[in-house]
């Protein structure tokens, strides 16, 4: 079959759903999905709506059926939906009673294969008690991992006539490989919902399956590896902040370079108030694009000039992030060097040797070891731990994306509050 683009609408707002479903599909879409989210905060209230706009297009309802199969079908299609969305992982009684329904009601039953450990199996087991389409889908917890489900479709492909549907983290850039992998309906949710245009979003990303043409795109991917430098040199301090839940800020860290961004791992250093000692030997200690991070004690006098910083830019240090005091802030901001501190002063230490290199540290409050990424802008500077920080890279950037689509709906006349609808989502008690 001629691969299909399904949107999936994973909003809690219907107003906003519905704005961007109109822009996608002038640029293209085929399917509209009521995503779950959308369903939990709209009700069957999404379904319906989409039906009445757009009465000839096929509308999904991604109900994910975990028990009373049969009545959540029965509702979901008598509020409009074409297809029927339960979850492969339930009871072999729940997805039957699906299907069954499916045919009373004249919806589609489409088994969403979502954390299921025997894909293969289960994928054959749906289609031999009746599922009109299997859907093979990465969550988005496992997309910020950089996970993603195309390798899974080819198995599945190859067992299996009905058609797959593929859902996790595709974008113009990979949707081709959907289609190659055996997908015939690819479904989109963030590379479209979360543009500033989603239409042209639409247009590319079917451009992309119909005529198996890549489209590169900064956005909308998910990285891992060596390139999370690259994704986190792309996000803000306040865009990781958010993503880890507000978390990982240095207190009382402010920039002394306006202008300039940071992002490196930590070459961690302890010293003493005012000894410069240790923290100019770190210089020549690490390496090439590192952070050195200076626990001072968070007072003076400074452990930090000008001419620890020509050191620092002649080795390619990325920065410094100093928790007490720095001085010869004109020349340093001269030489754009990133540099944090707590604290400007005139007056130096002395440099008697005392401290540690390449140890856990205080700074700003928070624990830094050696090796986590530091990233600093004009807001301040935030900390990763090295663990985790593919997924914080990756959910700082779904947070500057969803930030690009409520920014272009406040330009054309909205406000934050009018946009997020706040009011309605004031906690009640």
């Amino acid at each position: 079959m001629k691969p299909i683009l399904q949107l999936a609408l994973d909003f809690v707002e219907l107003k906003r759903a519905i704005k961007v479903a109109h822009e996608a599909v002038e640029g293209g879409v085929d399917w509209l999905e009521a995503g779950t989210p959308l369903i939990k905060s709209e009700g069957l209230d999404a379904v319906r709506r989409l039906r009445e706009e757009f009465p000839d297009l096929t509308v999904v309802a991604d109900m994910k059926t975990a028990d009373t199969g049969r009545l959540e079908v029965e509702i979901a299609a008598k509020a409009g939906a074409d297809i029927v969305c339960v979850l492969g992982g339930v009871s072999e009684a729940t997805i039957k009673e699906c299907i069954e329904a499916g045919k009373n009601y004249g919806a589609r039953i489409m088994v969403d294969l979502l954390e299921v450990k025997d894909i293969v199996k289960r994928a054959k087991e749906v289609v031999s008690w009746g599922a009109d389409y299997i859907c093979i889908h990465t969550p988005i917890d496992a997309q910020m991992r950089g996970e993603n489900p195309f390798q899974i479709v080819k198995r599945v492909a190859k067992e299996i006539k009905i058609p797959i549907a593929v859902a996790g983290g595709i974008n113009s850039e990979n949707a081709p490989q959907a289609v190659e992998a055996g997908a015939s309906i690819v479904i989109v949710g963030g590379a479209i919902i979360k543009s500033p245009d989603a239409e042209k979003a639409a247009k590319e990303i079917k451009k992309a399956i119909v005529e198996g043409v890549s489209i590169p795109t900064l956005l909308y991917k998910r990285l891992t590896g060596e390139k999370i430098r690259e994704l986190l040199s792309m996000v803000s301090t306040p865009n990781i902040s958010d993503a880890l839940h507000r978390k990982g800020v240095l207190k009382d860290i402010k920039p002394v370079v306006p202008g300039v961004k940071m992002v490196g791992r930590a070459f961690t250093v302890r010293t003493y108030p005012g000894d410069w000692a240790k923290p100019v030997e770190a210089i020549d200690l690490a390496k090439k694009g590192e952070v050195i991070v200076i626990d001072a004690g968070s007072v003076g006098p400074a452990v930090w000039g000008e001419l620890a910083t020509w050191s620092s830019k002649n080795k390619g240090i990325a920065g410094v992030v100093i928790d007490g005091g720095i001085r010869d802030v004109g020349e340093i901001r001269k030489l754009r060097f990133p540099a944090f501190a707590k604290l400007i002063t005139p007056q130096a230490g002395e440099p008697k040797g005392f401290g540690e290199i390449g140890i856990p540290i205080k700074v700003g409050g928070e624990t830094v070891e050696p090796g986590d990424w530091v990233v600093g802008d004009e807001d301040g500077v935030v900390v990763i731990p090295k663990s985790r920080v593919e997924e914080v890279a990756n959910r700082a950037m779904d947070v500057l994306e969803k930030e690009n689509r409520i920014r272009k709906e406040i330009k054309e006349g909205g406000t934050l509050s009018s946009v997020m609808e706040l009011l309605r989502w004031e906690k009640k008690r």
